[in-house]
């Protein structure tokens, strides 16, 4: 079984950060967020790997390299442009040959993993197998009609939610699918949707499965979806202190302190993740905070909070709260301005408040 995982989307929901990068790249809890997702595929037992990448593809390959870290195979799979989940399976239909596959959105976390679908798949007589959520607002997903186990209709993103079983953007497919996708036309979105193929596989009488999500699902399209994301994880976080820390700090809950990261006059409340290189200066740092690699925090509190690397912030009169700050940011307080801060920065910006 061959995997197909989609790391080639704009992330226009993300900007300003993703003008300068891809939004599978951006961390949580210091990681990349494709690198769960290549984590999850590879302990569903998927290890031959096309990736479908836009314009950061090369970003993307460098992070990920040959897929070898992993335990993956990766192959890199160029797409002209983003016209939909179907387009980007019949860009990688020479990749997947006549094996079924298992897709996957590289910006999608699921907490349970991708084991249980892709065991369902295997072990039925399945043309697809879908995965389901319940959500509260329907109408911003593909959303599924069911009776039992089996789908019996979807539809993209309804006006007028037939249900609230939402997709989460993980799917198995037969090489049929391929059949279906051919005989596509575009959306009034303008895309080829992998909804509309399945349809084809229903209305064709071929059975479509529902596996359910086990756990918790989140689609980081959003900078308060990468916040929440970064909270989830963090429910999970191993403590490890390899950095120093002073005699007159305060370290208490699940903290990551990585390598040659130094805690100086200041008090730091788990869940909290410090990556390698780090200065954390006569300050606060809150939980659900990740700190990137080479960040500097002198005299600020921070909670609920991500900030990328190499960025500088000193001096801000108010707590920073639920902040995604880009890389190379510097936030340099003044007494003159607004003590509530909330704040979306992109790369290399430069905020005095």
């Amino acid at each position: 079984m061959k995997g197909l995982l989609l790391a080639g989307g704009t992330g226009s929901r993300l900007r300003p950060l993703t003008y300068t990068g891809a939004k599978q790249l951006i961390p949580v809890a210091n990681r990349p967020i494709l690198f769960y997702a290549l984590e999850a595929m590879v302990k569903a037992g998927v290890r031959d790997i096309g990736m479908i990448v836009g314009d950061t593809g090369p970003e993307v390959q460098k992070a990920v390299q040959d897929g070898s870290a992993f335990g993956a195979q990766v192959t890199y799979i160029p797409q002209e442009a983003p016209l939909g989940l179907a387009h980007a399976v019949k860009t990688a239909q020479c990749f997947l040959d006549d094996e079924p596959f298992l897709m996957f959105l590289g910006d999608n976390l699921l907490r349970g993993g991708l084991t249980n679908l892709v065991d369902r798949f295997r072990r039925g007589q399945y043309a697809a197998s879908i995965l389901l959520t319940q959500v509260a607002d329907p109408r911003q997903f593909g959303v599924a009609v069911l009776d039992g186990d089996r789908v019996t209709k979807l539809v993209e993103k309804p006006q007028d939610p037939p249900s609230n079983w939402a997709l989460v953007g993980a799917y198995c497919f037969q090489p049929v699918i391929h059949e279906a996708i051919a005989r596509l036309t575009p959306s009034w979105r303008g895309e080829y949707e992998i909804t509309d193929a399945i349809q084809q596989l229903i209305d064709w009488n071929l059975p479509v499965d529902a596996a359910r999500v086990d756990g918790w699902w989140k689609d980081t399209g959003r900078p308060e979806d990468v916040l929440e994301a970064n909270r989830l994880i963090m429910e999970d976080l191993a403590p490890s202190l390899e950095g120093a820390i002073d005699n007159d700090s305060e370290v208490t809950g699940r903290v990551v302190i990585g390598r040659n990261s130094r805690i100086v006059r200041s008090v730091v409340r788990g869940p909290v993740a410090i990556a390698e290189g780090a200065l954390i200066e006569e300050s606060y740092v809150g939980p659900y905070t990740a700190i990137g690699p080479n960040v500097t925090i002198r005299r600020t509190e921070i909670e609920n909070s991500v900030v990328l690397a190499d960025s500088v912030i000193y001096d801000v009169p108010g707590r920073i709260d639920q902040s995604l700050i880009g890389r190379g940011v510097v936030v340099q307080g003044t007494p003159r301005r607004p003590r509530a801060l909330r704040l979306v920065l992109g790369d290399q910006s430069r905020v005095d408040v």
